[in-house]
């Protein structure tokens, strides 16, 4: 197809995520990428800002990744889970239980981050059945929090400010404690657990689970948290019977700065969901690994299994991407590389704080985040972008970046000027 061509038959035929066919947004063809440029059918070039939705960690087409997709090709692109299994995923499985927190022992292969939540909250609620406490099959969670798009998963976004506020009175309700206000690098304030405390005592005999984004609020608010606030969320979860889910589906493989959010608390969870970054951006691959007490009270009593099981679960081909990409990144001096992508954020939006239309502006690990005092226009911003050569996603009132880690400081300076520039123009129409 022409350039031409192919976005008139994408703009009849394509539903795009979150978008409108009748009134679309502007879509942009995308030929090829390479490390952390996207090549557009148009010809022109963008330093992509996004990863893909925060999953292209190394980058795009980086050679070890296609190298393994392409041997595991050759031998076992797919074979069904039930019953069988396959050195990609039992090497898999290894490495997830030695580098997420200890206890963590149990790998449940899916296909995508939504369904790892969703696999998990079905765990919680077995968990209890199971134990016989069959009253405790509801979810606590923090507003301004995001956990996909699956149906179940949507009953724990935030319910005012979500994207999902249109199926409210059809999604099981839950109970939602205030969002936290202490930042990440504030002086812990004891107040600010208050909330969320009050209603795991009041509510803890129907309650199977805290679930919560660890550190980092992603989607629904882009916030930054103490990790006190963890602390003590573990905490209560102990002393009051309820199991803690921990959602690093956007935060795992260093984007905050550790290995996993949850290691800035040095808490340990129940349940922990992976996703995104898990195969390098490479393959739609999800994990949830849960400990072994979860699965030993499942299985104890009838059914005595656990009731999920995806068609694609264990695919080889992700399987083996992940273990590369997972290897790529601890042979990697990451943790170096994401301290240089906070300091030039840092630096490269500082600017955007003098701005009129900024509340505010907030960095930490490889995120950086400008959010605005008014939402953006969509059909007028997301154009403006490319054609400052950068390729940058707004939504609501936040314009956020999540680059790949080896993203040179050139570009990444670069990227901070356009959206700064970009900003300016907007506000003054």
């Amino acid at each position: 197809m022409t350039h031409d061509e192919l976005l008139d038959y994408d703009r009849e035929h394509l539903w795009h995520p979150y978008s409108s066919v009748s009134n679309p947004l502007p879509v942009y063809g995308v030929k090829s990428a390479t490390g952390v440029r996207l090549r557009l059918t148009d010809g022109r070039e963008l330093i992509d800002g996004m990863a893909s939705w925060w999953s292209v960690i190394h980058g795009y087409n980086h050679p070890v990744l296609i190298n393994a997709i392409q041997e595991q090709a050759a031998r076992l692109p797919h074979v069904m889970f039930g019953g069988l299994t396959h050195e990609p995923a039992v090497q898999l499985a290894k490495t997830l239980v030695d580098i997420t927190p200890a206890g963590l022992d149990l790998v449940f292969l899916s296909d995508s981050g939504s369904v790892s939540v969703e696999v998990a909250m079905k765990m919680a609620i077995q968990y209890y059945y199971a134990a016989g406490k069959r009253q405790k099959h509801r979810f606590l969670t923090i507003r301004s929090g995001y956990h996909g798009d699956v149906f179940h998963c949507m009953s724990v976004c935030d319910p005012e400010n979500g994207m999902h506020q249109l199926f409210s009175g059809v999604l099981p309700e839950y109970y939602f404690a205030d969002k936290p206000e202490c930042k990440f690098s504030d002086e812990w304030d004891a107040n600010d657990i208050c909330s969320l405390q009050m209603l795991i005592e009041q509510h803890h005999n129907e309650l199977c689970a805290v679930i919560l984004e660890p550190i980092v609020q992603g989607a629904g608010g882009m916030r930054f948290y103490h990790p006190q606030y963890l602390r003590k969320v573990r905490e209560l979860c102990n002393a009051f019977d309820v199991l803690l889910i921990a959602d690093e589906i956007a935060t795992g493989f260093g984007r905050s700065g550790k290995l996993f959010a949850c290691n800035h608390a040095d808490v340990v969870p129940d349940i922990m969901c992976l996703g995104k970054a898990l195969t390098g951006g490479t393959m739609t691959l999800a994990a949830t690994i849960a400990s072994r007490k979860v699965e030993e009270m499942i299985a104890s009593t009838d059914p005595g299994v656990f009731m999920h099981g995806p068609t694609f679960m264990g695919n080889p081909l992700a399987c083996a991407v992940a273990q590369a990409s997972i290897q790529l990144l601890l042979d990697s001096d990451y943790l170096t590389q994401i301290q240089n992508i906070e300091k030039q954020l840092e630096q490269g939006l500082a600017p955007c704080r003098d701005l009129d239309s900024v509340a505010d502006v907030r960095v930490l690990g490889a995120i950086g985040v400008v959010e605005l005092k008014e939402p953006v226009n969509m059909a007028h911003i997301q154009p403006a972008f490319v054609e400052k050569g950068v390729w940058v996603r707004p939504f609501g009132r936040l314009i956020y970046v999540m680059p790949s880690y080896c993203m040179e400081n050139g570009d990444l300076q670069y990227l901070c000027s356009a959206i700064c520039a970009v900003i300016e123009e907007e506000a003054a129409g």
